[in-house]
């Protein structure tokens, strides 16, 4: 397998950044260690495919790497290392410069800087640098991200890692594990694993903001009579009441029953009705409803036609 980003993910150069993703999503479905236990070609190329991504889905580690400024593993190309910048200020005996050329994934370049002057007139051999922030991609199930979940994910370098995903997970949040990431120079501290969510639909369940909406079926006598009839819900089925006469698109409300939201409210679960008819009308309920017809007609539409 050639050694270029593009190739072990099977994309052009010129391809856009969903196409990256997608990319990379459906190979890891196929290579994820959990899917191939034992296989070590599959788990090797789990790391190389993981280790692309990780440069290719960063717009500015991608555009350094397409100008030959890092390598395939995000290491600096000698021509472009910081040092260079260092030693020439350091030559010149004038005010040292610092540049940032290379270490536009290190997070909060005010931290780094800060590290760097603190040490003036250390040797470059001295020098502690922050590690590199790493990126990865988690697909989970809807029912994890609203109620929060464990899971054992296996990272590029073959090493399990324990994740909890908090209740209320959205779909493209960021974990950080912190001291996950890459590691540091000259003694100083690893970045952190930066870990973005993606929240796999649900047959039954959306979400919108901190609630959570589910079309219910019912029968026509369901919604001509009334009743009780089960409803399922994220943490469990409950009964709710379904009032006498109700339409389609009257939509109840299951009161705490969504998501806890950031400033401890918590959502509720909003149950839009569709009324729905048997596979098959028989002749007993197409007589009853002509008969009532006659006596009962009324018209729906009546609004549309006056604002028409």
């Amino acid at each position: 397998m050639s050694d270029d980003l593009y190739d072990i993910l099977g994309v052009s150069k010129d391809s856009s950044q969903a196409d990256i993703r997608k990319a990379y999503r459906k190979l890891v479905k196929e290579l994820h260690p959990d899917l191939n236990p034992g296989d070590k070609q599959a788990e090797e190329r789990f790391k190389k495919v993981s280790s692309a991504y990780r440069i290719l889905n960063n717009a500015e580690q991608r555009a350094r790497y397409d100008r030959g400024e890092i390598d395939e593993s995000g290491a600096e190309r000698p021509e472009h290392q910081f040092y260079r910048n260092y030693a020439d200020a350091e030559a010149d005996g004038g005010e040292r410069y610092y540049s940032s050329s290379g270490f536009e994934d290190l997070g909060d370049m005010s931290d780094f800087f800060s590290d760097l002057f603190r040490r003036r007139g250390q040797s470059r051999g001295t020098m502690r640098i922050r590690g590199q922030d790493l990126r990865y991609h988690l697909d989970v199930d809807f029912l994890d991200a609203v109620n929060g979940a464990k899971r054992r994910i296996t990272m590029p370098d073959g090493k399990l890692l324990d994740l909890s995903i908090p209740p209320g997970t959205r779909d493209g949040g960021i974990l950080r594990l912190r001291g996950k990431g890459g590691q540091g120079i000259g003694g100083g501290p690893p970045g952190d694993a930066l870990v973005e969510i993606s929240v796999r639909p649900h047959p039954l369940f959306r979400r919108e903001n901190d609630d959570i909406v589910l079309d219910l079926p019912v029968t026509l006598d369901e919604a001509v009579l009334g009743g009780k009839v089960e409803v399922p819900t994220t943490t469990g089925k409950v009964m709710m009441t379904i009032p006498k006469g109700a339409s389609s698109g009257d939509v109840l409300r299951l009161r705490g029953k969504g998501i806890k939201g950031a400033k401890g409210r918590t959502g509720d679960q909003r149950v839009t009705i569709r009324v729905v008819l048997p596979d098959e009308v028989d002749d007993d309920l197409a007589d009853f409803m002509r008969s009532w017809r006659k006596s009962h007609g009324y018209d729906p539409r009546a609004n549309l036609r006056r604002t028409a």
